[in-house]
């Protein structure tokens, strides 16, 4: 593979979002869901393996700090940051219940959980959005093609349509981002 036919694919999986009403449909309604979360006092959890922690990371950080406005903080973070937690936990229990348990601890009726798996079928993600059902939280799952187990356990589903990992993970950066830029947007309109 050579460098621009790397950026091809790439491109070539944007370009087809694009015209994918239910992706377009289902950024709409996470803005419209985080939006009212955030009105009401509520909370947004991420969750995601490897490189999906770093997007949950990344995506929560630009929601806490600022994204374009200089604006209040809104409460957002990735369930991974505390390695002594997670490595606890992981020791103590399983890693298959390192996010399960800070939802449990952390997750409150109303907040939101964005659990991130390009297989849609990550163990650890999977029982974190169970218990965050328990907890009535809202689920938003960014997910590849089809979407995984995860698909029957989300209120939203952002699914990229390809089973490539790398070009999966551009595109939920990417999808992050729009994200962000709109709620921020809709909640302190053009602040500066």
């Amino acid at each position: 593979m050579n460098i621009q036919q790397t950026i091809a694919e790439s491109i070539e999986i944007k370009q087809n979002l694009l015209s994918d009403t239910h992706y377009i449909e289902a950024i709409r309604n996470a803005v419209d869901l985080m939006v009212d979360a955030y009105k009401n006092d509520k909370k947004v959890l991420f969750c995601g393996n490897g490189g999906s922690a770093a997007d949950a990371q990344h995506i929560a950080a630009e929601l806490s700090g600022r994204f374009f406005l200089d604006r209040r903080p809104l409460y957002a973070e990735a369930l991974h940051v505390n390695t002594s937690f997670v490595t606890s936990v992981a020791n103590d229990y399983s890693y298959l219940d390192v996010f399960s348990r800070m939802v449990e601890a952390s997750g409150r009726d109303g907040d939101i959980l964005v659990a991130i798996s390009t297989s849609g079928n990550s163990e650890n993600v999977v029982r974190a959005m169970l218990k965050a059902r328990e907890q009535g939280m809202k689920i938003i799952a960014f997910t590849g093609m089809g979407g995984g187990k995860m698909k029957e356990l989300t209120d939203i589903l952002i699914s990229i349509p390809s089973k490539n990992t790398p070009r999966i993970q551009e595109c939920h950066i990417m999808t992050g981002h729009i994200i962000c830029e709109m709620v921020e947007k809709e909640l302190f309109g053009e602040e500066n």
